[in-house]
């Protein structure tokens, strides 16, 4: 995930091909039909993956399956974190399905003591990264569920505790710049305050989770800190509404990796962030372009997906920008008004029926043993969406 995401060629050791990286195969036969049953059964398929494949301390993920590629992940924080990340989707989209199962309760439950006790002790893992953002911000994104499913006052409180905790947390790590980034190794000079490189679509993600937390519990944010980070993202938006990869690379917009083909997942997440922080730019018609743009140009991160190579696809996409484009698109389009929606859920419901694996996850980068469940829980997000939405309009 791009949470966890990103990494750069001169930090990646590939000694193995795409094929020996695959896990399962997708789903044969070409395009699903969308139906109410073909959404259940999809729905139902991911979460029984996600429920056999549990940690039994109510995590998921770990750091095997290597397969002697290796993205830079100093020991043993940066694994903390891309636990927390994953875990963080994969209870999120477990939530998302609403499905009542015995089995399902007992694993949010464990999910849920999970994030309670190891969440508050997420911190960054050295002063060359800072991977924890991705775990508070998804974190964020499973404690706004747990709030909301919870009918204990009480719990409903320590949720709320816990979440403001996250966000004073996330703070700290706000880059001199202003928003966040997942690196800090390209100056020799290391700060308390990171001075790394902050990017636009993590600053997104996080100001995204921040403003389901501040809704669903009243979480205060820092104003002044929400401010620096969307003058960071608008810094790094071009006029056709790309964003570059980084706080950097807005002195070379036109590289291959900040066109539009190449931002064609960080805008939809991108635009979601400014548009719910009251960027008036950032209009329905901006919306819509982006939105039928990822789905026409699809093919372009589609190409990516499962390579173990970052950034080895046209415009430098990379394989993990996959299903954090597939999320944050429902994120974006959720914004437009609700008679839009159907259309584009059906459109999107297709894709993700299609590309479902055989064991019934979704994933788009061997990363570690990660990769499943957070593309899994992204997958689950996503489809709920879908699946809500089209009932609506029924």
């Amino acid at each position: 995930m791009p949470a966890i995401l990103a990494s750069i060629l001169s930090w990646v050791t590939v000694l193995i091909a795409v094929s020996g990286a695959a896990v399962g195969q997708e789903n044969a036969g070409g395009p699903q039909q969308v139906t109410a049953a073909s959404l259940d059964a999809s729905i139902r398929r991911g979460v029984d993956f996600l429920i056999a494949h549990q940690n039994p301390g109510g995590s998921w993920g770990s750091a095997t399956r290597t397969k002697n590629l290796n993205i830079y992940a100093p020991l043993p924080g940066a694994h903390h974190a891309y636990r927390a990340g994953a875990s963080g989707l994969a209870l999120s989209g477990i939530i998302d399905s609403v499905d009542p199962r015995p089995e399902v309760v007992t694993a949010i439950g464990k999910a849920a003591a999970w994030t309670a006790a190891e969440l508050p002790k997420l911190r960054r893992a050295d002063q060359t990264t800072t991977y924890n953002v991705w775990g508070h911000a998804y974190g964020l994104r499973a404690i706004s569920r747990l709030y909301l499913r919870e009918t204990d006052p009480a719990k409903k409180t320590e949720w709320t505790r816990l979440a403001q905790e996250q966000i004073d947390l996330v703070d700290r790590y706000e880059d001199i710049n202003g928003g966040w980034g997942y690196l800090d190794i390209f100056d020799e000079i290391t700060t308390q305050k990171p001075s790394g490189i902050p990017t636009s679509f993590t600053t997104a993600t996080v100001l995204l989770a921040m403003d389901q937390a501040r809704t669903t519990m009243g979480v205060k944010l820092n104003e002044k800190l929400v401010k620096r980070s969307i003058v960071g993202i608008n810094w790094q938006r071009t006029p056709d509404f790309s964003y570059t990869y980084s706080f950097n690379h807005r002195m070379r917009p036109r590289g291959d990796i900040n066109r539009p083909a190449g931002s064609l997942a960080r805008s939809q997440a991108c635009n979601a962030a400014l548009r719910v922080f009251g960027e008036k730019a950032v209009t329905d018609e901006v919306l819509i372009t982006w939105a039928d743009r990822f789905l026409a140009r699809e093919g372009f991160l589609s190409n990516v997906r499962k390579r173990p190579v970052p950034h080895e696809g046209a415009f430098r996409i990379a394989g993990y920008f996959y299903y954090y484009g597939i999320y944050y698109f429902t994120e974006s389009v959720r914004l437009l008004p609700r008679e839009k929606h159907a259309a584009y859920a059906k459109s999107l419901a297709a894709i993700l029926l299609e590309r479902q694996e055989k064991d019934g996850s979704w994933w788009d980068y061997p990363l570690y043993d990660y990769h499943q469940a957070y593309g899994t829980g992204y997958s689950l997000m996503a489809l709920a969406w879908c699946r809500d939405a089209i009932n609506a309009s029924n």
